[in-house]
């Protein structure tokens, strides 16, 4: 790639209207305030950079924003129905033993009964055994604590679809 070429992805972004350019980004991501910090961060020249301008807008989310965009992920294990990137993500819970998910829907409730949102993990490439390890160990933090690892595993999950959204885009045909 020379100086002066984009990524083909990146470029269709960086172009996208603003309400599909948003519509996309909350798909992303279901803070509205992290998809306005990126849609005000475009053109990014890199793809790197916009995924320094993800992390940004993720450091700088209010509780609140972290908690609507908590509310954009199903629970581990329980991957919502009809879309492909939930299933996608949670790949390490689809061949988990009965056993396995009963245990998870439990401790999820537990979770939530303790911290009031879902438990949120970049599940990516983890098996179903780590993830159920995980959370056992989480519901023992304190909020602030777990406030803290949730920022970091949104920031981990964001930066994989960000990816996927610069794949996808780069693979539309033009106009």
């Amino acid at each position: 790639m020379t100086s002066t070429s984009m990524p083909p992805g990146l470029a269709r972004f960086n172009t996208l209207p603003e309400d599909a350019a948003r519509a996309a980004l909350l798909r992303a991501c279901a803070s509205t305030a992290w998809a306005e910090r990126l849609l005000a961060a475009r053109p990014c020249a890199t793809p790197d950079d916009l995924y320094a301008a993800s992390d940004a807008a993720v450091a700088e989310l209010t509780d609140a924003d972290l908690r609507e965009a908590m509310a954009g992920h199903p629970p581990i294990g329980r991957p919502e129905p009809g879309d492909p990137a939930s299933a996608r993500e949670q790949r390490g819970m689809a061949g988990a033993s009965d056993a396995l998910k009963a245990e998870m829907l439990g401790l999820n409730l537990a979770y939530q009964e303790k911290f009031g949102h879902v438990f949120l993990i970049c599940a990516t490439g983890r098996t179903g055994e780590q993830m159920r390890d995980a959370l056992k160990e989480r519901t023992g933090n304190t909020p602030e604590q777990e406030y803290g690892i949730v920022r970091a595993e949104l920031g981990k999950i964001n930066r994989i679809r960000l990816a996927r959204l610069l794949e996808e885009a780069s693979d539309r045909p033009t106009a």
